[in-house]
């Protein structure tokens, strides 16, 4: 009798084990890291010019991407495009050229509040002294001019930012946290001015339900939330009117995602719906995750819209990730979930950014 408890009690035992450590597993994020973002582009040399020579990136690597893996991965057939990485302090962009088929320009009556618009926003040192910069190579501005967040505002207030375009017309954005404000490694002394890419930031219909997607489902943190109106942000925006509910999330590593919700216009267009990875409005934001299957088996659960077909084994190892693949989020904007392993430890960030 007591050889028939044990095997019972043992057979019990294996099961709550294997329970608690699926639902343990389901506790943990999906993401654990963001980045790098990626956009497409039109001439690649000219890109890589400016983000190096005018921002101070600086290559990481260049490469080709053409076959049926690509292809299925970013929902565009017959692809052929050039590929190449750059890095600003401990951050990463990719910049895309499809050399087949090529895409749509950017629209040019984009605006800010707009479904499709996404930013990049650069830590400068000084805001002034990088403004001065970007004029002496001739940037396209989309604010007229930087502008300091006022004090009344007790998360935004003394943030200094100013908006621009890229010459295929993407919004980026230099920025500078004050003393207090963003994480402590955008205020270490040192020589260089522009120092790396603190967020990337979405337009957004409804928060909370952009909340349940990256928070609820993915895994990312809420680390700051801000409502953002007046003269200097509509300026800034180049919006009139512009008044905002700005949350910001972050992974345990790498760049945090900003969602901007324009309370008031709201008269911005929806994301494109027939929008493909090759058009020039394209943006990617890499999300790493350590299970294809389980990110693929939650997203379906959540009824995801899908560019790729599902998980997606790539060959090519100059991407850099076994296997990956592209969704988007509840507005349209582009998520690529591709296999890296997660980071060791939770970093300790606390940003307030506009």
């Amino acid at each position: 009798m007591g050889h028939v408890v044990t095997r019972g009690f043992l057979v019990s035992l294996a099961v709550l084990l294997v329970l608690l450590s699926a639902a343990a597993a389901a506790e943990q994020p999906l993401v654990g890291s963001v980045g790098p973002v990626g956009l497409t582009v039109s001439d690649l040399e000219r890109s890589a010019g400016f983000f190096t020579e005018v921002l101070s990136f600086e290559p990481v690597s260049e490469f080709e991407i053409a076959g049926e893996d690509v292809e299925r991965l970013h929902g565009v057939f017959g692809v052929r495009a050039r590929v190449a990485r750059l890095r600003l302090g401990d951050e990463e962009i990719e910049l895309t050229q499809y050399l087949a088929p090529e895409g749509r320009p950017f629209p040019v009556d984009s605006r800010s509040n707009d479904g499709w618009f996404q930013h990049i926003a650069i830590i400068v040192r000084d805001v002034e002294r990088a403004y001065r910069h970007l004029r002496e190579h001739r940037v396209r501005h989309a604010s007229p001019g930087p502008q300091r967040l006022p004090d009344w505002n007790p998360n935004a207030g003394g943030i200094e930012a100013f908006y621009f375009k890229d010459p295929d017309g993407h919004a980026l954005e230099i920025l500078a946290f004050p003393p207090g404000k963003g994480d402590p490694k955008w205020h270490v002394p040192g020589p260089r001015l522009f120092l790396g890419i603190d967020h990337t930031a979405i337009v957004v219909r409804d928060t909370d339900s952009s909340l349940r997607f990256y928070r609820d489902l993915l895994g990312l943190r809420v680390v700051g939330t801000s409502e953002n109106y007046g003269p200097e942000q509509e300026r800034l925006n180049g919006v009139f009117g512009a008044r905002l509910r700005i949350t910001a999330l972050r992974a345990v590593g790498g760049p945090g995602i900003e969602l901007l919700e324009y309370l008031a216009p709201r008269d911005g267009r929806p994301y494109p719906e027939d929008a493909r990875a090759n058009d020039l409005l394209h943006w990617q934001t890499d999300l790493a995750t350590s299970d294809a299957a389980v990110a693929e088996r939650r997203l379906r659960d959540r009824d995801v819209r899908w560019v790729s077909p599902g998980s997606v084994a790539v060959d090519d190892a100059a991407l850099g990730f076994p296997a990956g693949l592209l969704a988007r989020d509840p507005d349209g904007h582009a998520l690529r979930f591709v296999v890296r392993p997660a980071p060791d430890e939770l970093a300790s960030r606390e940003v307030r950014a506009p």
